[in-house]
């Protein structure tokens, strides 16, 4: 895997908290732990409930309470209870600002040390440096999540469209063929980051690496490519390319939300990380993955300084509490076997980040996601993380309000500013 960015790698691990008082061994030597996850869907559900299970076999002693929170509720949720001292012992980090934050706090647990030689050579170091920062390791990465442009390829091949768009004109040029048959593209604009997603992908190609790496170390975005970006955005969404509703629309939740469009044939792409096919094979009649799914990366965009072969997105991983037991590194590490990795992948439906369990990928556009992924010159992390709880929403919602027609580009590079200011 390609080394990150600078400033993604010195930002982008994933932690968190202070810990409740159920982790605490009692008299008879008994572990108990709390663990926080997203999958709220059937596959994912089942697949930590048998990996936990698993775990506490292989641990006789060791009790693990699982919650599962809603995504959308996560970060808020997770953050209530890290200020509150009552954080779970486990949990999803997503890594970039929002994890160094709770690192400079003092929420998360310092695993450098508790990573297994087996892991260090089944992820490998570009992986697992995605949750360091300043060298030390606050969690593992699970998966490799870049993102994209995923399509029926059924809808493209009705629509005329023989070969996915390698450049802003022929996506435009899809756009067109496919209005005449139905939905291009699908957003889920309620949730706001679905949305911000299309202007980071812009930012990735008008930015250079430089500009990109300035603005996540010093919060500063009044570099002229920042502009671009929203304005070819602009001039993008106003060729109407999504859904009608879009801006109430959720992204993952129910065959209403964008997910659910694409999973029905009620919409013919959406741009979404790789956790995607997941959820739309969660999303479809028969609960099972589409088989006309397919991937291409996001176009090039004419005049921007950034490489038209960058990749955005990151990792999912896990992190221990700062006063958590030592058992929560010793599950961290078995999430990361080739077993528990192979699992990880068929429930998910997303690339494993162990390489020894990336053999058993088969589908073609998980392939398609990890060479893109494997041939970019440089990976950025998802810009809302990298930013930080603040700045990520004061661009999320200016965004919105863009394409909403209540703001314009230069609205949104003075709401991120401000929240910068702001701390």
């Amino acid at each position: 895997m390609r080394r990150l960015l600078a400033a993604v790698m010195a930002l982008s691990v994933l932690g968190t908290a202070a810990c409740s008082g159920g982790d605490e061994e009692d008299s008879g030597g008994s572990v108990a732990m709390d663990f926080w996850h997203n999958a709220t869907p059937g596959p994912g559900k089942a697949f930590w409930e048998k990996t936990v299970a698993d775990f506490q076999n292989a641990h006789p002693g060791v009790t693990i309470k699982i919650q599962q929170v809603q995504n959308e509720d996560l970060d808020g949720k997770l953050q209530t209870a890290l200020n509150s001292g009552s954080a779970p012992d486990i949990f999803l980090q997503r890594g970039g600002g929002k994890m160094a934050a709770m690192v400079e706090a003092g929420q998360l647990k310092d695993i450098t040390g508790d990573i297994s030689a087996e892991s260090k050579a089944a992820v490998g170091e570009a992986a697992l440096k995605t949750a360091q920062i300043d060298g030390k390791a606050y969690a593992v990465p699970v998966s490799i999540l870049p993102g994209g442009l995923w399509y029926s390829k059924d809808l493209f091949a009705k629509a005329g469209v023989t070969t996915p768009p390698a450049t802003l004109d022929e996506l435009n040029a899809a756009v067109t063929k496919l209005k005449a048959q139905g939905t291009p593209i699908a957003l889920g604009g309620k949730d706001a980051w679905p949305a911000a997603h299309w202007y980071y992908f812009f930012a990735l190609r008008a930015c250079s690496p430089a500009a990109l790496d300035t603005a996540a170390k010093d919060k500063n975005f009044g570099d002229a490519c920042w502009t671009k970006a929203g304005q070819d955005l602009k001039a993008f969404a106003d060729t109407k390319p999504f859904h009608d509703g879009f801006l109430t629309t959720s992204a993952q939740q129910g065959a209403g939300s964008s997910a659910g469009l694409l999973a029905n044939h009620k919409a013919s792409m959406e741009l979404m990380g790789a956790w995607d096919p997941g959820v739309i094979a969660s999303l479809t009649k028969d609960a099972k993955p589409l088989p006309d799914l397919g991937f291409f990366p996001f176009p090039a965009v004419p005049g921007g300084q950034g490489d038209p072969a960058a990749i955005m997105g990151g990792t999912d991983g896990y992190s221990c509490a700062a006063e958590a037991p030592k058992e929560c590194a010793d599950f961290l590490n078995f999430i990361l076997t080739k077993d528990v990795q192979e699992g990880y992948y068929k429930a998910f439906n997303s690339l494993p980040v162990s390489r020894q369990a990336q053999g058993a990928v088969t589908e073609d556009y998980l392939k398609a996601v990890l060479e893109a992924y494997n041939q970019a010159p440089y990976v950025s992390q998802w810009l809302d993380t990298i930013y930080g709880q603040n700045v990520g929403n004061a661009l999320n919602v200016g965004v919105v309000n863009l394409l909403a027609d209540k703001g314009d580009v230069a609205g949104i590079i003075q709401a991120v500013n401000d929240a910068a200011k702001k701390g």
